[in-house]
């Protein structure tokens, strides 16, 4: 063990050697580059890194190309002879190993199956995800705050679907006690849900939620675990993929104890194809990244945005990555020259060379980098060659992930989904409960109807004239949003109206799910 982790060097030709400070590693990051660079190759050798300290690492393998960190290389692989070359240029031991990787996968095709529950992801990241106006975004806070207060647990998507019937077909009521909730609004809402669901989310939603105690492993002999997340099926739905990797912050700085500044992060967490996060990203969602990105670290949590440029990241967040490898960018039109000569800017400027032409020069494998110093002051920039992988390079085959998924102790918590009482079943047992109040209210009503002809028919044949009236008295109490809800829906259900909606929607929603 040591505090330190090598990321490369390249003696007189390029350098110092580049190493980034364990102590620092909670300090943010960015991996940036075009195309071909060699950003994945990075990513792999600065989680083997964490691991081989014993800091537990998240990823997601958006080209398939990650899992191969579960695989020792080997003299055979690809590019074996130039990676013991650049390993002799910059002093470096390479040995060849295998790190511990736990596949996970939102399919549960490639890996565990990841979910977390419709409450836990909340009406903001919901609303992000499924592309609501603002009017939609408020009738879904008010769908959430109606399930907190009746107490209807929403686990899954079919939890919030039958939630979301429900509000319609009480928008009346609902309206007067929270504001203008309006139909059309929430069928919007539903088929985006609907889109969503055919996209694959539905899989997403649902118990066991991830356990984040789980992505924060470490094995018997002190490694930690890399955890991988297959994302090249995710990567048809970017918004959901980037939705799902900020729930996953999100939960980790909300769950998370303060722990200061430790002398090795707790996770450090890669976001792969940044700009997906940020692509049309309203106001309020980059100022909550942006305070996760400011606050997390303290909770020892690292986060590394990987993306092809610089200027995918606002401001703001980019201030907070401390800790840099700059592959190559190319200058082909105006607009790349001068996210170019931005990128330059960026860092602290070396004598030796100029910024802006070793960014536009460096070649594949090679990087400018910057990493914290000694008071978490940024080092000096230097051109860089990047330490080969110790790990394989390229993807592993089916059936070593298969085994690999086999022998996992996460197989036996999450492969299989537990659907246990939640909003669906309650809202059912609510509309059975109230569709059999209606029908007996129904006979109680045609009985006293008959038993009111007959007194009347028996009244005419004694020759009385006096008439018969019950008189009721109202009662005034006060009903809470439920019990006043139960009871129109009752109502609306004693008609024969009532039970057409009975069949209509919970039957046809229900029975079909």
């Amino acid at each position: 063990m040591s505090d330190t982790i090598f990321v490369g060097g390249g003696g007189e030709a390029y350098g110092v050697a580049q190493n980034l400070l364990l102590k620092y590693g909670n300090r943010h990051g960015l991996i940036a580059g075009a195309t071909g660079t060699g950003k994945t190759v990075t990513l792999q050798i600065l989680a083997e890194g964490f691991a081989a300290e014993g800091v537990p690492v998240f990823m997601a393998d958006v080209k398939g190309d990650l899992s191969g960190l579960a695989a020792s290389g080997s003299p055979t692989q690809k590019l074996h002879d130039a990676f013991m070359k650049r390993a002799a240029t910059i002093g470096f031991d390479l040995q060849y190993r295998t790190f511990p990787v736990t596949f996970w996968d939102m399919f549960g095709e490639n890996g565990h199956p990841i979910r977390a529950t419709v409450a836990e992801m909340g009406p903001l990241l919901l609303s992000r995800l499924l592309e609501l106006s603002e009017p939609q975004e408020g009738v879904l806070n008010v769908a959430f705050r109606l399930a907190d207060e009746e107490q209807l647990p929403l686990l899954d998507l079919k939890d919030l679907q039958a939630l979301l019937t429900f509000v319609a077909e009480h928008d009346t009521e609902i309206s007067a006690r929270y504001g203008l909730v309006s139909g059309t609004s929430v069928g919007a809402i539903q088929r985006r849900l609907l889109v969503l669901e055919n996209q694959g989310a539905a899989q997403m939603f649902g118990e066991p939620a991830l356990d984040l105690a789980d992505l924060m492993r470490v094995d018997a002999q002190g490694t930690g675990v890399i955890n991988i997340l297959a994302a090249e099926k995710l990567m048809n739905s970017p918004r959901l993929y980037a939705t799902f990797l900020l729930w996953l912050m999100s939960e980790l700085f909300e769950e998370l104890p303060e722990i200061g500044d430790p002398d090795k992060p707790k996770l450090v967490f890669f976001f792969d194809e940044a700009h997906l996060l940020f692509n049309d990203a309203p106001k309020a969602l980059v100022q909550k990244v942006e305070q996760v990105a400011r606050l997390i670290r303290s909770k020892g949590v690292g986060i590394y945005f990987i993306t092809q440029n610089p200027a995918d990241v606002p401001d703001v967040i980019l201030g907070q990555l401390g800790n840099r490898v700059q592959h190559a960018l190319r200058a082909f039109t105006a607009k790349d020259q001068k996210d170019l000569r931005m990128a330059a800017e960026t860092y602290r400027p070396n004598p030796r060379f100029a910024t802006e032409d070793a960014i536009r020069d460096v070649g594949t494998g090679e990087a400018v980098t910057s990493f914290l110093e000694a008071k978490g002051v940024p080092s000096v920039v230097e051109r860089t060659l990047i330490r080969p992988p110790s790990s394989q390079l390229g993807p592993i085959d089916a059936g070593l992930r298969a085994q690999l998924m086999a022998s996992s102790p996460m197989g036996a918590k999450y492969n299989q989904t537990i659907d246990r009482d939640s909003a669906y079943e309650r809202l059912q047992v609510r509309a059975a409960k109230a569709a059999q109040e209606a029908a007996d209210a129904e006979a109680k009503a045609a009985k006293d109807k008959a038993d009111d002809a007959e007194f009347r028919n028996a009244r005419r044949y004694d020759g009385s004239t006096s008439s018969s009236k019950t008189t009721r008295s109202p009662s005034s109490r006060s009903d809470s949003i439920g019990t006043t809800l139960a009871k129109s829906f009752a109502r609306s259900l004693g008609s024969k109206a009532g039970q057409q909606i009975i069949r209509g929607v919970l039957g046809s929603l229900f029975k079909s799910r």
